[in-house]
Parts: structure tokens; sequence; C-alpha cells
């Protein structure tokens, strides 16, 4: 968790919570009218921004009600509590929920507004990312197509929201292994955005580490290794060293040597990543884990086992208390420690952390 939001967590959210309290109570007086509905779709905001899910869903059908009630459930602002909804929905991962209040809002906004307006654009690309992490591509790209052709037709090719849909179409065909079609894509996200933005725009120097990504994924290291340079000479200027964009590009690239086998770079590269990491983001954050395990993965390579088992442990320790014993990143470092404890000739710990995963993933089942 990055510093200001802590101090928000700490000192902000309980008076937040204190005005919710005060609300609840006489929702009868204050809720139920338009300044009420107002009020509750903002403070589901502030609890959304903090991940406090259940809380901004509550908040959120608050406003909903209320706008339904006094507005109907035709409304701009009734239609906004119901595509809140699903944002909600979709962090938690659950899709099918996501989709049914999208396509509610969808309708709305259709009617509404029209089929070109920028709500209606922006909620059919909300349900193609919901596509892309269910990995439903092909649907994905059908509704990243309507989004496209809409966003042409209003805004120009040109346009950085209309760039922005062309970038994530690459990144569809790159899950869909079409390396080929995903450079094509970024290539032309990327003309676009130097064109419109400039070389050192945000936008364009995530989409010059996108294709770093892509020659990385087909092994073509030094290739990427150009590209991630280039977006970390750019990030750096723009966004300084320690920026989470810039951190991101530095473990990219210790990723690379790392697959190339010149593990000392590697560590190198995963040592600066982590120094950044616990700096702005802290010991505990997901990236900051991510670094720690990947150097473990190094060590593992080099054939240092001990530290790879400290530093495996460290992420371990790490996972289980910002994610939960059934995350899959917490599953894939236990198995990393399975195969270490393997290879090192320590069966009975490798048989005891198999029993370990085994009886995570049996409580991971939904009954």
């Amino acid at each position: 968790m990055r510093t200001e939001d802590w101090i928000f967590e700490q000192r902000v959210m309980p008076h937040i919570d204190a005005v919710t309290k005060h609300m609840t109570q006489y929702e009868g007086v204050s809720n139920m009218n338009i300044q009420g509905g107002s009020s509750s779709l903002s403070l589901g905001d502030v609890y959304r921004r903090h991940e406090r899910h259940s809380k901004a869903l509550e908040w959120y059908r608050r406003a909903w009600t209320v706008y339904q009630e006094v507005l109907g459930v035709e409304d701009l602002s009734a239609l906004a509590a119901v595509h809140r909804m699903a944002l909600v929905f979709d962090s938690q991962g659950q899709y099918a929920k996501a989709l049914e209040w999208y396509g509610r809002s969808l309708g709305g906004y259709e009617k509404a507004l029209g089929m070109d307006h920028s709500h209606t654009l922006g909620t059919i690309n909300n349900m193609a990312l919901v596509f892309t992490h269910q990995g439903q591509y092909d649907q994905a790209l059908e509704w990243y197509g309507r989004v496209l052709a809409g966003q042409e037709k209003v805004l120009g090719a040109d346009y950085p929201d209309t760039l922005a849909t062309v970038n994530n179409m690459a990144l569809v065909f790159d899950r869909q292994g079409l390396c080929g079609k995903a450079l094509e894509w970024f290539g032309r996200a990327l003309a676009g955005f130097e064109r419109v933005l400039g070389v050192d725009h945000p936008g364009t120097l995530n989409t010059i580490n996108n294709m770093a990504k892509v020659y990385s994924s087909q092994g073509q290291h030094d290739i990427a290794l150009e590209w991630y340079r280039r977006a970390l000479a750019g990030r750096e200027k723009s966004s300084g060293v320690d920026h989470p964009e810039t951190l991101t590009t530095v473990n990219h690239m210790a990723l690379a040597y790392n697959n190339q086998g010149q593990h000392d770079i590697a560590l190198e590269w995963y040592r600066r990543a982590l120094t950044g990491r616990e700096k702005s983001l802290g010991m505990d954050h997901p990236d900051t884990l991510t670094t720690v395990h990947n150097m473990a993965v190094v060590f593992d390579n080099q054939g240092q086992y001990a530290k790879a088992l400290e530093w495996f442990d460290r992420a371990l320790a790490g996972r289980e208390k910002a994610f939960g014993v059934c995350h899959p990143s917490t599953q894939n470092t236990i198995r990393s420690l399975i195969d270490l404890h393997e290879k090192t000739g320590q069966t009975e710990q490798a048989h005891s952390l198999r029993k370990r995963l085994q009886s995570q993933q049996l409580k991971s089942i939904p009954t």
C-alpha cells in the first residue's frame, strides 16, 4: 500500500465510516432525495477506490434505490450507480455479475444517449475487459471492435481514447499467442501516440513496454531489451526512477536477462526493482513480492539453493499475508518451494508442502 493510501486508511477513513453510520441511522430523512443519492454515490466511490468492495456496493445500491424512486430507472444518475456496481463486481472477479450489471447500464445508455456516446462506448469497453479477464478473447475482440468503430467515428483515429483501444486489442492478440498481429496493432497504437502525445507520454511508453514483452515472449530477448531500455529512459525522464511504472520496466528487464541466462545481471536489475518497490510501495505490496519471488528463481537457476530457499520463504510469507493461502500467486511460490526441496533431496519438506497445496486447492473449490 502506498504511503498516502495508508495515511488515508488510518486518518481519514474512520471519519468517513462515522459519517456513513450517521447517514444509515437517518436514511429515512437524508437518503430519500436526490442529494442523498448523490452523497451515497460519492461514498461508494471512496470505498471502491480503497478496495472496500462490500461497503462500496452497499452505498451504490442505496444511490440506485434513491435515483430509481425519485428519477426513474432510466435516469442517467441511476445508470451511473448501476455502472459503478458493475465495476465493483469486476474488481471482485465476479465476472458474470459484472457483465449482467454492465448490460443493464449499456441498455440504458444506448436508449438515453445513443450508440456512440462516450458513456455507451465506455461501458462496451469495460465489457470487453471482462471478457478478456475470463479468457474469452474472441468475444473481447468483438466488443473492442465495436468500441473502436464508435471512437473512430466520433473522436477520430488518432484520438488518445481510440489509440488506447487499439493498444487493448493488441494485448488480446498477445494473450491469444498471435504475436505478429499483436506487434502490428501495438505498432499502430505507438505511431499514433507518438504523433499525438509525444515520445515520452505514459501512453506511448506503455505501448513500447508492451511491444518489448511480446518480443521477450518470442524469445527475442536482445530486441526486447532494446525496447525495454527505450521505455525505461522515457519513464525515468517523465515519472522518476522510483515510479511504479519505471520499476515495472526494470523488473521486466531483469526477467529478460534471466531468460538469456545472464543471471548476475538479472539479479542487479531485480535488486534495483526491489529497492525501489520497497521504498515506494512497501515490503508487502504484491509488486514487491513478485520481485522477491523472481530473485529466488534466479538463485535457483544459479544453483544457490540455500539463498533460493530463503527468498522463496520470504515471498511465501508475504503472499500469504497479502493474498491468503488460496491465491494463485501464493500457490505458485509453494510449487517453486516443492520443486526446490525435491531438487535438493528434502523429500519430507516437499511432501508436506504438496499436502498443504492440495488441501488449499480443495478448499478453494466451490461447493
